[in-house]
């Protein structure tokens, strides 16, 4: 399951950081791509406005086939509070503007990408099957304070191969 959970992080941030280089996020002193894994950060990280921070939920392994089959729920969110240029006043279109990256990023093709295998002791190596995501499901924008937030959630199969359960 990790490796399929690094490689979509890897796709998005790619993705992302392509359409917007401009988006970014300071985490720790160093600036990165606006896309954090909550799991990855401490606590005070996943706070950040203008940064999608993902999340893994729901995990279903369907062991009935060759290839032991998963199924990663996985959780988006975002807020913003518009620019300080404008009072927070374009918040709106702030969010909106965030929810086109996103679902750029995400259903642009190809919605798979083959699956790699980031050890700590090396570069990224090639596994023999791929990681693929269904269609992104937006929830509502929500208001928190001055805040505008949403979170998109989005299913992403991978067959796991040998050594990897």
């Amino acid at each position: 399951m990790q490796n399929a959970k690094d490689t979509f992080y890897e796709v998005l941030r790619g993705r992302l950081a392509t359409l917007n280089p401009g988006r970014t996020t300071v985490v720790r002193g160093v600036t990165r791509p606006g896309v954090l894994v909550a799991e990855n950060e401490l606590p005070n990280a996943v706070a950040v406005v203008d940064c999608f921070v993902v999340r893994w939920d729901e995990v279903k392994w369907d062991g009935a086939g060759a290839m032991p089959l998963v199924r990663l729920g996985c959780e988006i969110s975002y807020v913003t509070a518009g620019s300080a240029e404008n009072g927070g006043m374009d918040r709106g279109r702030t969010l909106a503007a965030m929810d086109a990256e996103l679902l750029t990023a995400l259903s642009g093709e190809p919605q798979w990408a083959v699956k790699m295998s980031y050890s700590a002791d090396g570069a990224p190596v090639a596994m023999r099957t791929r990681i693929w995501w269904g269609d992104v499901e937006l929830g509502e924008a929500k208001a928190a304070g001055d805040r505008l937030q949403r979170t998109v959630t989005i299913a992403v199969m991978s067959f796991e191969e040998a050594g990897e359960l």
